[in-house]
């Protein structure tokens, strides 16, 4: 059993995910996951298709389980695959049977949900709009209510974020 707890940041697109993760990680001295969706993107010069969704989602764990060994206590994990299962939903309907069950599988020690407080902004391919950002938080609200998923909804500069998370942090480990 590993003594490293696995965190993962869900949110929206530009709702500071992949800022929160790295200065977190910079703060316990340890290692973050970034998200592969963004990786892909860049890539491929295109968002994924339906069929991807479960190679995103894929490739995401596998990335996680390489890092865990390297990890000091917490590895923070910039998405999951319930946030690929929820754009799947959102911009294809329901994710195929494989990445609907690793959405319902795949569980964290902690997670953290970044609110779309940050001012919108464009990134090339992978960022639609405002609307969109607003429309996928409620929908990563919703499905975390629905299951019953603890979750710790961060708002606010990065530092203040960083000083939420620092705090609900410490009675995870008491």
């Amino acid at each position: 059993m590993s003594s490293v707890n696995r965190v993962v940041i869900l949110g929206a697109e530009s709702s500071g995910k992949s800022i929160l993760a790295e200065a977190l990680a910079k703060h316990y001295q340890t290692m973050w996951v970034p998200e592969y969706l963004r990786e892909f993107v860049e890539q491929n010069q295109r968002v994924p298709k339906a069929e991807e969704q479960i190679l995103i989602a894929r490739t995401q764990v596998k990335r996680e389980t390489e890092l865990l060994p390297k990890a000091r206590q917490w590895l923070f994990c910039d998405t999951g695959p319930i946030m690929t299962a929820i754009y799947s939903r959102h911009y294809f309907g329901e994710p195929d049977s494989e990445l609907a069950e690793m959405e319902l599988s795949h569980q964290y020690d902690f997670c953290i949900v970044t609110a779309p407080d940050f001012p919108w902004q464009p990134d090339g391919l992978q960022r639609e709009s405002a609307y969109v950002r607003d429309r996928v938080h409620q929908e990563v609200l919703d499905v975390l209510d629905e299951r019953e998923i603890p979750f710790l909804l961060v708002e606010g500069s990065t530092q203040s974020r960083l000083e939420q998370v620092q705090f609900a942090l410490s009675f995870l480990l008491s």
